[in-house]
């Protein structure tokens, strides 16, 4: 039995498509171990949206070659887009995977091992022809609706590495849904990059989000990130339905009107407030994430100030805060007045700081009130999962089993800076 390891950076997208890969894998006979491990095939999933994704990637290109000289290196993501010839140059490199081709990753690597000589370019172009996830990394179920993006903002990369927008029919993807369903998952999560502007033969987001929510099954649906101008009224209808979870991802990117607008953003700070409005008018303690982006150029310390504010006066449940970073070939680098590298540095520790308190107070609220867990890792008396609302949450109680739901009174929070939940189990929510 051959051993292959994975190493995924990025979006919730290349999350799903390392499970799909891993799985697929898996079905074939190979063992699934981690990265730090001898293996005999290493397959690294990169990302290219900041310098630091970068760096994080070439970190593993060199470790994995130390573990097994002899191993199969495949690298693969929107680093393998971004920086073709670089990759390609590496002695220790077997593979450079462009995104395209990623769903053959199992292809390549079993011609190899055939000892057919077979080049990426060969390989299947289609962007959703990845399997199931059942064998994956994580125990919510990703489906990838949608690829690419037309947005073009002008600090982005990812239409250059992940291509036009380009959505997965609609029947495909509720059979999909419906075959993981009937393997066992009890929670399905939407996955794209821009899955808001879906669009297949006049079926749009919420129709996609409508009809997954119509079919059978003791599931529950979990929206990844969303573009803030990526939906309606009649997605919003849907957020009160029993089976779909109380969190969104919603990114804001920047508190300043202008920064907004230089970043070309499709939406203003207005339009955001009202659409959180909305939402907290349909669930009052709906949880909403957000990315924000420091030191973007021309970034003054007030439009870095009406960043700070608005974290603040919107009580996002968690930020996930990054410094700018140049990408080539993006209008942002070539705009002046880039912020000094000290100041986002400075800038970023306050932010943190702010987005901590309201992470903190966001949690404090569920003490006294219960959530439907959904267990992850259990040792039968001992749990962790997560809640509807997106938040870990650990638990005791008697027999709990993996992939299972379990109603559970929270009873405190925890210390540190990603502080979980803690509670008590009440019931099996089946029970």
């Amino acid at each position: 039995m051959k051993k292959i390891a994975f190493k995924t950076l990025g979006c919730r997208l290349n999350q799903y498509e390392t499970d799909a890969l891993a799985s697929q894998f898996q079905s074939n006979g190979y063992e699934l171990v981690s990265f730090d491990k001898e293996a005999d095939v290493y397959v690294i999933n990169s990302c290219t949206v900041t310098h630091q994704s970068d760096h994080k990637s070439r970190n593993f290109i060199n470790q994995a070659k130390r573990k097994n000289k002899d191993s199969v290196l495949i690298v693969t993501g929107c680093m393998a887009n971004n920086a073709k010839d670089e990759l390609e140059n590496r002695d220790e490199i077997n593979y450079v995977v462009e995104n395209e081709q990623k769903s053959s990753v199992y292809s390549l690597v079993d011609a190899h091992f055939n000892g057919e000589i077979l080049h990426p370019s060969q390989l299947n172009t289609d962007l959703f022809s990845y399997g199931s996830t059942n064998k994956g990394f994580h125990t919510r179920s990703m489906i990838k609706i949608q690829d690419g993006c037309d947005n073009f903002c002008t600090f982005c990369i990812i239409p250059s590495v992940r291509g036009r927008a380009s959505s997965r029919p609609l029947a495909d993807i509720l059979d999909n849904v419906k075959q993981n369903i009937a393997k066992g998952a009890k929670e399905i999560v939407l996955t794209g990059v821009n899955i808001g502007r879906y669009d297949f033969k006049n079926y749009k987001f919420d129709d996609v989000v409508e009809q997954i929510l119509n079919l059978e099954g003791d599931f529950r649906l979990r929206i990844s990130s969303i573009e803030p101008d990526g939906f309606g009224d009649k997605f919003l209808s849907l957020l009160d339905h029993p089976k779909m979870t109380s969190h969104l991802h919603l990114c804001l990117q920047s508190g300043s009107e202008p920064i907004l607008l230089q970043m070309r953003r499709m939406y203003t700070l207005k339009k955001f407030k009202e659409l959180i409005q909305k939402i907290r008018a349909i669930r009052s303690d709906f949880n909403i994430t957000t990315d924000i982006i420091i030191g973007f150029p021309n970034e003054s310390e007030q439009d870095f100030n009406a960043t700070c504010n608005i974290i603040r006066e919107l009580n996002f449940g968690h930020v996930h805060a990054f410094k700018y970073s140049i990408r080539k070939g993006t209008r942002a680098e070539r705009m002046p007045n880039h912020v000094d590298e000290r100041i986002k540095t400075k800038r970023s520790e306050i932010l943190r700081s702010i987005s901590e308190e309201t992470k903190s107070n966001y949690r404090k609220s569920f003490i006294g009130k219960e959530q439907y867990v959904l267990v992850e890792k259990t040792d039968g008396l001992n749990a962790k999962g997560y809640g509807e609302h997106y938040i870990p949450i650990e638990f005791a109680g008697q027999n709990i089993q993996k992939n299972q739901f379990y109603k559970v009174l929270i009873t405190g929070i925890a210390a540190g800076n990603d502080p979980e939940l803690i509670g008590e189990m009440i019931q099996k929510k089946d029970a």
